[in-house]
């Protein structure tokens, strides 16, 4: 893997777009003082996923944008892009070359990209992790760092030993591990607290759900005596209604007979009242 071109637009004192071409073998950027040298540093410290804009000599994260000068407007946005040949396939990546790209807003927007494709802050971070170029790898030490080195702690020293031996990057996927497990562990507790609790309500629910089951069946059986009663009193009154009818239909004739009588009756008094007048 070889570290072949830096580029920035906006970043810090570069206005313009720059671009550093680090040719094979040794490349020094030299310049007297305030010229940006540490610019440089910052900016692929930057794009490899630092997030302290104190060690980047700022107050917010917005400070690396451009601020202007006395001949330049502020700009709205800063962007620094890295790119390695990768024809060793060193990097994770089937590229034979890999960018890696830092975008920032003024709004607080913000962009990161592998080969021009929007990734995530973790996804650089793994892809650099045991390489030698991680954020919190070595191979970028600034003014003071060495100090910092010979002055911490062994704990923290140790962090250096584990970077350079490639083994960082498996301690870390077991602290995510780790983290995972005791997700779950704490998930699973949940799960047994709500089971314990539900137990409790199974006894009540149970006695609920027996007495809404005889509550259904007395109410079925209701309904097929509601359905046989109000069936005997349909055929009963079927039945009255046929009576009533046959009845009606006697009476019917008995009526027409005593009509009949009645007239056979007036006209034997008429003929007899004509006879006799």
């Amino acid at each position: 893997m070889l570290l072949k071109r830096l580029e920035m637009n906006g970043f810090k004192s570069f206005a313009d777009k720059m671009v550093i071409d680090f040719v094979p073998g040794t490349t020094a950027i030299v310049g007297p003082n305030g010229s940006g040298k540490s610019n440089i540093t910052e900016a692929i410290r930057w794009v490899l996923g630092e997030q302290s804009a104190k060690s980047l000599r700022g107050g917010r994260m917005g400070d690396v944008i451009f601020a202007g000068s006395d001949t330049r407007k502020p700009i709205n946005f800063a962007e620094v892009s890295l790119v390695f040949e990768n024809e060793d396939r060193f990097l994770p990546l089937d590229y034979s070359e890999v960018s890696v790209t830092r975008r920032i807003f003024r709004n607080g927007d913000s962009d990161y990209l592998i080969n021009k494709q929007s990734c995530r802050l973790k996804d650089i971070v793994d892809l650099f992790m045991d390489s030698g170029l991680g954020r919190e790898s070595f191979s970028i030490i600034s003014q003071g760092k060495i100090d910092e080195i010979l002055n911490s702690k062994p704990e923290e020293r140790r962090s250096i030993f584990e970077e350079a031996a490639g083994v960082l990057k498996y301690k870390h996927r077991k602290k995510q591990a780790e983290n995972k497990l005791f997700e779950t562990e704490e998930n699973l507790n949940r799960v047994q607290d709500i089971l314990y609790e539900l137990e409790g309500q199974l006894e009540p629910l149970e006695i609920q759900a027996s007495v809404a089951k005889d509550y259904l069946f007395q109410q079925e059986e209701l309904e097929k005596f509601e359905v046989t009663l109000l069936v005997a009193e349909i055929e009963a009154f079927t039945e009255k209604i046929a009576i009533q009818k046959a009845d009606f239909v006697k009476n019917g004739e008995i009526l027409a007979a005593m009509q009949a009588e009645i007239k056979q009756e007036e006209t034997q008094i008429y003929t007899q009242k004509k006879a006799t007048g």
